[in-house]
């Protein structure tokens, strides 16, 4: 083994094959607080390891397996080397010389040079990151809820999930850069030089593997992906292999495209800059990122409460004329959707609302404003690597993961319960547009069902939903003293009684 590294990772290397072994990021641990290793070493065993080759062209393409086996004279000779620094490999079976040379600098990129030659002409090669990529301390389900291979064509990030690489696929260049990646963190092939493209006849190829681990329990296996880049010119394949977390400066750093594979999705226009506000209050104010997700909550909570108020007003102005609005409802409820009576009832609403100055919509437009920051927030608490691993207080030892107390023999996630305590608490202090009971009982039940859709999610999601909600009581109780409750008109005999 000769091992290669600097502030940022550990790389080793094995003379047999000059494959890759591990790889390892220093400033990151696993789910088990271990060194983060990348590489899926108990599956490459089976699969081949990273940096293996096939050759193109070969005299006896079946040969090119011995090339991944055999071994290479390493230079310089000592197993363990500090970057900057280069590492060269070579191998000849007197046919065949295989060279694969390694240039470490400071960062997380690697200058690669992988070249077959005959005695004649250079064969074209395929370099292989075979096994998945990632971490491996993850269970299986939740590696393959973000395992997927990305790459930049046209200027856009395409992105194939590895759960649906059933089927090998080929991506043709040009492309700027692709490889596979996890929820934190990227391998990318690039170009030799910084800003160019493969050329393209360069191709990414994706295959699907099965081996199933020694602790496997599942009926089914799990898969497992191969990537290969392959350069069918005749000529030595130079390249870069950068390896690093998907840290959004780190990848602006290397190659500002690379940037996108943090995705904030359609709302990123609002998610960006939310996520910017955050790193900027845990930089300069409070150095948490529990407490600047709180700091921040408050601000937008803070920031919305003017629309909050509107859509209050606009629920108890609706609560005025609730008993009008359900007369007119009676009157025409024996008739079918389709039948043109109804839109009489339609129009009879219409001018209830325009005599009585009500906006039917009032109080679904300030909720409706406030959704692109809800998701933008989701997006930002969901991919930033700043939050992996990232203390709050006591039990909530990661941001990015459900926190868990263990009580009576169990497990239990206890920021969502309480945040479905606070819901219940914000849904009985707010008025509601609607007077009748099922609707109300409908609504008293939502709750629930978001207790149930947030208690497997981030803990950093749910601080924020419960601190919205603690906000929105406090801001509630202000309003319920300032805003005059409405006088509720009585319903009339009838419908042009009752909008007169």
């Amino acid at each position: 083994d000769i091992v290669v590294e600097n502030d940022l990772y550990q790389v080793t290397f094995s003379t047999q094959g000059a494959v890759v072994k591990s790889w390892v990021l220093k400033k990151y641990k696993d789910a088990e607080g271990k060194p983060l290793n990348v590489v899926n070493t108990p599956a490459c065993e089976k699969l081949g390891y990273p940096l293996s080759v096939t050759l193109l062209n070969a005299a006896d393409p079946a040969s090119s397996a011995k090339y991944n086996q055999a071994l290479y004279a390493a230079k310089p000779g000592e197993t363990t080397i500090h970057a900057p620094a280069k590492l060269e490999f070579v191998y000849s079976d007197g046919k065949v010389q295989v060279k694969k040379v390694f240039t470490f600098g400071t960062g997380y990129e690697v200058q690669t040079e992988i070249s077959a030659w005959d005695g004649k002409n250079n064969l074209p090669v395929t370099v292989q990151w075979p096994g998945g990529f990632g971490d491996q301390s993850l269970d299986y389900r939740n590696r393959e809820a973000y395992g997927q291979a990305a790459y930049s064509a046209s200027g856009k990030i395409e992105t194939i999930a590895e759960r649906k690489v059933d089927e090998p696929k080929t991506i043709a260049g040009p492309f700027a850069f692709a490889g596979l990646e996890d929820r934190y963190f990227a391998s990318m092939f690039l170009p030799e030089k910084q800003g160019a493209e493969f050329a393209s006849s360069v191709s990414l190829r994706l295959t699907s593997h099965q081996w199933t681990p020694p602790d496997w329990k599942e009926k089914e296996p799990p898969k497992y992906v191969t990537a290969e880049i392959t350069s069918p010119d005749p000529q030595p394949f130079k390249f870069r292999l950068f390896i690093s977390p998907k840290d959004m400066d780190v990848l602006r750093a290397e190659y500002a495209p690379l940037e996108g594979l943090v995705d904030f999705g359609w709302f990123s226009v609002f998610a960006k800059p939310l996520f910017l506000a955050m790193r900027y209050i845990h930089e300069h104010w409070v150095h948490n990122y529990g407490w600047a997700i709180i700091i921040l909550t408050l601000l937008i909570n803070m920031a919305m409460f003017p629309l909050k108020v509107k859509q209050i007003r606009s629920a108890r102005e609706m609560q005025k004329i609730a008993p009008l609005m359900k007369s007119i409802q009676d009157r025409y409820k024996q008739y079918k959707m389709n039948d043109p009576r109804k839109q009489r009832m339609n129009q009879e609403m219409m001018k209830l609302y325009k005599d009585h100055g009500v906006n039917p919509l009032g109080s679904c437009l300030p909720m409706a404003v406030q959704l692109p920051f809800l998701y933008g927030f989701y997006r930002v608490l969901e991919l930033p690597i700043e939050l992996r691993h990232a203390p709050w207080i006591g039990w909530v030892k990661d941001l990015s993961a459900p926190e868990t107390v263990h009580m009576f023999g169990y497990g239990v996630h206890v920021l969502p319960i309480i945040m479905v305590v606070s819901t219940f608490v914000v849904q009985k202090m707010t008025p509601m547009p609607t007077t009748d009971p099922n609707q109300q009982r409908m609504m008293m039940l939502m709750p629930l069902f978001f207790g149930f859709l947030f208690y497997n999610l981030a803990s950093g999601l749910v601080l924020y939903f419960l601190v919205a909600n603690v906000v929105g009581i406090a801001q509630q109780v202000f309003i319920n003293k300032t805003v005059v409750p409405p006088v509720t008109i009585p319903a009339a005999s009838s419908a042009s009684e009752a909008i007169e």
